[in-house]
């Protein structure tokens, strides 16, 4: 299908420009298929691959059809993991810009229950969460869902992999029937036809490319021992010195003992899985996005949905049993028009997984010796530093003290030598700021948020 402009859709001036400020040009194969539905009232079910821009598809269309001035909640948007919740609902606010006054609330399990509690008195026009955490706050009755248009189910697969089927039909029983209702999945199982059947009326069906670009992820698989796949992991990164990648294994006690092995060896790596509170996971995420780690290691449901832009590498550390989890696995590089490598190792023993990968996306692996792999000598190595060119500093304060990016940015760049061209990333949260800057000016930076002021305030500021 060929691309097509944002401007051909229903949308008002100030939405369009909006878009275009966004980078929004021209609309991806997901949002041409979908919005003109979507706009329509209609329900739809799409499948689709993360990062195909489902998000945007979605957002734009419960914000076309909101009504800013009615103070009731119109818009449901449920999510398998709280690092989803909380890309959505950013990039939902972002969408929201030109519609004044726009209440977009997160309700998530692993956070406080309380201060939702507080935010629920004046409800919002549109709600991003859990399906566990949104149900308790229905049965409380905190939250009341009698007014809402349309109700969204982002990686839907997923959700029902975690066990939430049960969950998410208890809340749907809360809403009114003539919902318009969205339903995005990666995969398409037996599981999702019968959740579709269920809550879906007339839907208009949209499937775009599941399988990723061939001609731009390399893939190359490595047959290890048993006992070698850390060494070989380390060989590897050694050899490609990828600026960042993601790891991928399929315990999460695995990526805790790997982080620490990698850590011992000099390498920047941190791990993300279930077992994380959610503010160590924040953590985590900020600290890889923002380039001041180099190397996260996931499991696959921690790693579901994560927006990470310009990933150049990812390596399986552990092939997964199941070959569409590979290839969402390995898509997570080369999007957009970069080239991207896919790293995997497995055992002899582990052949049948190989064979199924090939055999569901139609050709087949390419298998190198390990003794193509260049590793470093152990002067080399200290040569060619593996730590990131970042660093994070972690202020303490944020959204709910007024904190804005560019408040962060003017204590560091006004009345100082500190070029503003060497601070990265700022990450607000509600009560925590995280900013990204050189390791050549940590020190000096740390110095000036700590001894200065922010808007007229001292906070305690530390390096992660």
């Amino acid at each position: 299908m060929t691309t097509a402009d944002f401007s051909s859709l229903p949308l008002n001036a100030d939405f369009l420009a909006n878009l275009r400020t966004l980078n929004y040009l021209t609309m991806t194969p997901i949002q041409a298929q979908s919005l003109p539905a979507v706009l329509n009232g209609k329900d739809v079910q799409a499948q689709a691959k993360t990062g195909s821009g489902k998000t945007a598809a979605f957002g734009i269309g419960l914000l076309h059809n909101l009504d800013a001035q009615s103070y009731v909640t119109q818009a449901l948007v449920l999510c398998p993991t709280r690092e989803l919740t909380d890309q959505v609902s950013k990039e939902i606010r972002r969408l929201a810009r030109p519609v004044p006054n726009t209440k977009i609330l997160t309700l998530c399990g692993g956070t406080a229950i309380g201060p939702q509690f507080a935010s629920l008195e004046h409800q919002p026009h549109i709600v991003v969460g859990t399906p566990g955490r949104i149900l308790k706050h229905l049965q409380k009755g905190s939250l009341r869902l009698g007014s809402l248009k349309m109700l969204v189910l982002d990686e839907a697969d997923r959700m029902l992999d975690m066990g939430f089927y049960d969950d998410i039909m208890r809340i749907i029983e809360m809403t009114p029937a003539n919902r318009q209702t969205l339903l995005f999945s990666a995969t398409y199982s037996d599981e999702i036809k019968k959740i579709s059947r269920a809550i879906l009326h007339e839907p208009i069906n949209i499937e775009v490319e599941s399988l990723h670009d061939n001609k731009k992820i390399k893939q190359i698989f490595y047959e290890i021992e048993k006992t070698k796949r850390t060494e070989t992991l380390i060989a590897l990164l050694q050899h490609y010195q990828p600026e960042s990648s993601v790891i991928f294994c399929n315990r999460k006690q695995q990526c805790q003992e790997l982080a620490e092995a990698l850590w011992q060896q000099g390498f920047h790596a941190l791990a993300l899985h279930g077992d994380l509170e959610q503010k160590d996971r924040d953590k985590v995420l900020v600290q890889f996005i923002n380039k001041s780690s180099s190397i996260l290691i996931a499991t696959d449901v921690a790693a579901r949905g994560l927006d990470i832009k310009d990933l150049p590498v990812v390596i399986n550390f552990e092939l997964s049993p199941d070959p569409e989890v590979h290839i969402h696995r390995i898509g997570r590089t080369g999007r957009a028009d970069n080239e991207g490598l896919a790293l995997s190792l497995f055992m002899a023993a582990e052949a049948p997984k190989v064979n199924a990968i090939e055999e569901y996306q139609d050709y087949p692996v390419h298998i190198e010796n390990l003794s193509s792999l260049e590793t470093s000598s152990a002067e080399t190595q200290e040569h060619h530093s593996f730590r990131p060119k970042m660093t994070t500093l972690c202020i303490n304060a944020g959204r709910k003290q007024k904190i804005r990016a560019g408040d962060i940015l003017g204590a560091l760049t006004a009345n100082t030598k500190l070029p503003g061209k060497q601070i990265g990333k700022i990450d607000i949260f509600d009560m925590m700021t995280y900013v990204a800057v050189e390791q050549a000016i940590a020190k000096q930076a740390l110095k000036i948020l700590s001894e200065g002021k922010i808007k007229g305030r001292k906070f305690r500021v530390r390096k992660l």
